[in-house]
């Protein structure tokens, strides 16, 4: 895996009263926050460490450029598809920006040589700069590596450890920049595509929460029918309160202001058997969303909500209040062995099957064309 420094734009701190409404509002706002002067420039390229502390943990990780050819030659592993209604918009997006305005997030097997760069580099340089997040509680460091032997360091042992890593954020961002790219190769170009700003945190240095789905229903569609078709499909316990799934395969679902503990039958394991990583997404897809639903494409019907298992059942429950007639399913997470067969083997998880910690904000370090 091929990284590179960069000269990256990065906001002027003693301008911004409120980091949170700062952040919140600059993908959309890049252009004018830049034109007003929010924003600095480096004067030299350089690779930095960021770290993520939340009040539960510490989250440490790299961000640098790789090559967009590596994303086109299958090193950078998708596991997920994208829209191209999605693609269209978030190309608008980057042309209007001329800019890389957030890293594309991604994952890789833990890797000591990596992790003692990045402990020796953050404990002997000094900080790049800070962010701390009142609301949510965290503060975020970044650690400028400009020095050319240390970053030589850093690149021989990417290129030498790691032959593949996994998008765990970015998908769309990933392929408009490769579309991009591929339209201006071998013209002359006002913009250069071939750089792509990423995060690199290795996997124990993220977690992977559910994603889970709140359904519209028809408004004469009966709870109690809708119940009964249930039954073909699980072992149904009612619950005294709401909780996430303790295992795989059980699903826990929310109707009619009552909680319920759903177990596949035998029978829909046993018919999935051949496949070698069976996902309740997938088979909620199949059986509920589509057989008993009738939503056709879980992908752009509008009847259907995702919801970050991070909210907890509390908000689910709130959600699912502010929608006059609805259900939602909680579901297991999927694990990182799942999600790594997936994309090694060129398939795709269900939408929204992955919901991962820490969350990158717009705005922190920025790449321009």
């Amino acid at each position: 895996m091929r990284i590179l420094p960069f000269q990256a734009m990065y906001p002027d701190m003693g301008l911004i009263a409120s980091a949170e409404s700062f952040f919140d509002t600059v993908k959309n706002q890049f252009n004018e926050y830049e034109d007003s002067g929010f924003f600095k420039k480096t004067a030299e390229e350089a690779i930095y460490i960021y770290q993520i502390k939340t009040s539960k943990r510490i989250h440490t990780g790299i961000i640098c450029c790789v090559e967009i050819e590596d994303f086109i030659n299958g090193k950078i592993l998708k596991h997920e598809n994208t829209l191209a209604s999605k693609e269209q918009s978030m190309m608008h997006l980057m042309l209007q920006r001329k800019a890389n305005v957030k890293p594309v997030l991604l994952t890789y097997d833990i890797n000591k040589e990596i992790h003692k760069w990045m402990h020796e580099h953050s404990v002997k340089s000094n900080k790049f700069y800070s962010v701390r997040f009142k609301e949510l509680k965290e503060l975020h460091t970044f650690w400028k590596i400009s020095d050319g032997n240390k970053i030589q360091k850093i690149k021989k042992i990417f290129d030498k450890k790691l032959n593949h890593v996994y998008i765990a954020d970015g998908h769309h961002r990933c392929t408009t920049s490769a579309l991009l790219h591929s339209r201006k190769k071998g013209k002359v170009q006002k913009f250069d595509f071939s750089k792509l700003l990423c995060a690199f945190f290795s996997r124990d240095e993220l977690e992977i929460h559910d994603y889970n789905r709140i359904v519209e229903l028809e408004p004469d569609q009966s709870y109690l029918l809708l119940m009964a078709e249930m039954t073909k499909y699980f072992h149904v316990n009612v619950m005294r309160k709401g909780s996430k799934p303790n295992t795989k395969h059980e699903i826990v679902m929310f109707m009619d202001n009552h909680w319920f503990s759903l177990r596949w039958k035998e029978a829909i394991l046993h018919a999935a058997k051949d496949e070698t990583v069976i996902l309740d997404a997938d088979l909620i897809n199949k059986y509920i969303l589509k057989g008993i639903l009738g939503i056709k494409d879980v992908r752009s019907d509008a009847r259907v909500k995702y919801v970050s298992g991070t909210l907890g059942v509390k908000g689910i429950e709130q959600k699912v209040a502010k929608l006059e007639h609805s259900i939602s399913f909680v579901i297991y997470p999927v694990a990182f062995e799942e999600l790594k067969y997936v994309a090694d083997n060129e398939k795709t998880l269900p939408p929204k099957s992955t919901w991962f910690e820490p969350r990158i904000k717009n705005g922190m370090l920025i790449q321009k064309y």
